[in-house]
């Protein structure tokens, strides 16, 4: 019998939110709505979608495998160098490269607890330890309790910036502490998935100052948020060549599409987009917020584009309940059995939301 090595067993593999069209297939129903997996109900930018219809009579041939346009347009955007810039389909690809490069087997990847779980899943699939922090009591990373749990074999610390799936941020303040405490020889993944929703926050760092001041540092940013490409996987890394260049050696060739490339590039230059799609964000935040209130439900105030929320009851529960009506949002597990994260949508999916939850509850 083949053998799976122990490490390997151990691991859940990770579960995504269920798609709409296995949820209407199995149950026989039409017009559900989807808030489970953080994506942008404005869709995609047009000016994506015109530069991916321009680009289909090429698909014959192989991608670019160095993605040389898109890293020189992102290396200007922040005023690096192109060899300190990598792609990778999407900030997961690029987190589980940054760990099977520096991580040996038996290492320490350290992480807040509850927070983004393929920090945890890369690192165990590596043979390392992922070492798990809990919150503080505002539902915040703890970065100085991250820091007390160093010990020789730490190798990375990962932290979400805002945190996925509580929604809080980092502080400046936060940051500079931990950066007092924390050793050189030890690669933080600054993963900033939700960074255009959360840059207006005058409290939120801005940690290409901690890039330019040589700290080991890989900033992670993605195009399957805020500019609505997700389903085309496509995200970027900033660090030190030397960071970057260890990530080169063992990132699968062509791992970026042609098209996800070509949206890639158009999607940066539609600002307006992007506006957009944080203003209506913002809305349907404040009319979450005035509705989770008035039902005397627990939630806390997100920096991204979800919300974090406490039900006091059975969350699978409640889950399967809102399945049968159409309604698709994220129950957090077995750890937080009456936590759910729903994403902020559409005006009409924010208040179809509402509704089945008044009924499931």
């Amino acid at each position: 019998m083949l053998k799976v090595p122990q490490y390997v067993d151990d691991i859940s593999p990770y579960v995504p939110g269920k798609p709409i069209e296995e949820l209407e297939r199995e149950l026989g129903i039409s017009n559900s709505v989807k808030l489970a997996s953080n994506e942008n109900p404005l869709g995609p930018s047009p000016l994506a979608l015109d530069e991916i219809a321009k680009h289909t009579g090429t698909l014959n041939r192989y991608p670019d495998g160095g993605a040389y346009a898109l890293r020189s347009l992102l290396a200007q955007a922040h005023g690096v160098d192109i060899e300190e810039v990598i792609v990778g389909a999407g900030t997961n690809e690029l987190i589980d490269i940054a760990i099977r490069a520096f991580q040996q087997p038996g290492d320490e990847t350290i992480m807040g607890s509850p927070s983004f779980i393929v920090y945890y899943i890369s690192s165990a699939k590596a043979d390392g330890t992922p070492v798990k922090v809990p919150l503080t009591q505002d539902y915040c990373l703890d970065l100085i309790a991250m820091c007390d749990k160093i010990t020789g074999k730490t190798k990375i610390i990962c932290i979400a910036n805002p945190n996925n799936p509580t929604g809080t941020i980092v502080t400046k303040d936060d940051l500079r502490e931990f950066y007092k405490r924390l050793p050189d020889n030890i690669l933080v993944i600054m993963d900033e998935a939700y960074y255009e929703y959360a840059v207006s926050n005058s409290s939120y760092p801005d940690s290409m100052v901690n890039f330019r001041e040589g700290k080991n540092i890989l900033i992670l940013r993605t195009f399957s948020k805020a500019y609505g490409l997700a389903g085309l996987r496509i995200g970027y890394g900033i660090a030190k060549s030397q960071i970057t260049g260890a990530m080169n050696k063992i990132r699968e060739p062509f791992n970026t599409s042609t098209l996800a490339q070509h949206a890639a590039i158009a999607a940066l230059k539609d600002t307006e987009h992007v506006r957009r799609a944080v203003e209506v964000n913002a809305e349907g935040k404040a009319y979450l917020y005035k509705e989770l209130a008035a039902l005397g439900i627990d939630f806390v105030r997100s920096e991204t584009n979800f919300i974090y929320m406490d039900l006091k009851k059975n969350a699978v529960e409640i889950y399967n309940k809102l399945l049968k009506m159409g309604m698709i949002i994220r129950p957090m597990g077995a750890a937080d059995t009456t936590t759910i994260r729903v994403t902020i949508g559409l005006p009409a999916e924010n208040e179809a939301f509402i509704r089945t939850l008044k009924e499931a509850l």
